[in-house]
Parts: structure tokens; sequence; C-alpha cells
């Protein structure tokens, strides 16, 4: 949306991702993730750790991404991840009546920092022949690729290699 303010963050998780259904259904997972600058003092020889900033974050389940479901079965604790996403701003009233403000970043992605971390990617049951009966569309105006059979995505957890060809 236009005014929305999209940063992306570096960091590690402070505790593994809590998930909650809310009154309405819906599914959410909410997370903080401690960034901490380091920089090279070149008087002293030695990396300095800079202020930590602990970034509260949330994603949601939507009907055709459970992204919060997933990254309650993917992240935990001390995981390095990579997050991209908007900052929103809400406020509140606690529990003595004051009115409170504050920033989170509200997540569109999520995935572990390969820097630091070794991933198994497990691909979601939807592939692209679901989705196009689910929006009346073929794959092919996707960009021209068949949609491949369960074996064939087992074997390609991005579903779209052939073989061994890069895919950039």
């Amino acid at each position: 949306m236009a005014g929305d303010t999209y940063v992306t963050v570096v960091g590690n998780l402070t505790a593994d991702p809590e998930v909650r259904t809310t009154s309405n259904g819906g599914t959410v997972v909410n997370l903080t993730i401690a960034s901490t600058p380091r920089q090279f003092d070149r008087n002293s020889g030695q990396w300095v750790d800079g202020e930590a900033l602990f970034l509260r974050c949330s994603a949601w389940d939507t009907q055709y991404h459970p992204t919060a479901s997933n990254i309650k079965a993917s992240l935990t604790k001390g995981m390095r991840v990579i997050a991209q996403g908007r900052l929103v701003q809400r406020s509140y009233q606690d529990r003595e009546g004051n009115k409170r403000t504050v920033v989170e970043m509200r997540l569109d992605e999520i995935g572990p920092a390969l820097t630091r971390n070794t991933v198994q990617v497990t691909r979601n049951g939807n592939n692209s022949q679901q989705q196009a009966q689910q929006w009346g569309s073929s794959p092919q105006q996707w960009g021209g690729q068949q949609a491949q059979t369960p074996a064939a995505q087992q074997q390609d957890p991005w579903g779209g290699a052939g073989n061994d060809d890069p895919v950039f």
C-alpha cells in the first residue's frame, strides 16, 4: 500500500514463535527478533556490539498462504532469520487504563539465514495445478510450465527446475 514502511531485519528469534487463534477463528503467530549491530573498532582491533533492537512481529494464516502455521513448524528460539514486512503502529489501553502505542512488523516473508543455518525445504501441498483450478486459470498462463506430478515435486522442491538445470 502507498505510505507503508517496508523493512528487512536480520536477527535471532528470542523465543519459539507463539501461535494463537483469535475469537473470529483467525490464526496468528507472534515472535520477537533481536537484531544487534556490530562494528569493528579500529582502536581496539575488536568487534563491538551495538545496542540491540527487539522487534515484535506477527503473521497470519490466509486462505491461500498458511504463513503463521509454517513459521511455527519451521522456526525456533535462537535461529538467525531474515524477515521482510511492513511497520505498523497500533494503540491499545493497558490494564491500568493507560494508552500505549507500539510499532510492530507485519511479516510478508521470513526464513532462516543460511549464513548460520542449513535447511531442508518441504513444499506445501498446493501446486500450480491446484491453484489454477481454484482461480480458474491454466498453469501455462503463469510462465509456460506444466504442472508437475507429486513425485516430480518431491525431486524438485521448487516445482520449476528440470533435472539439474539451475533456476535463476
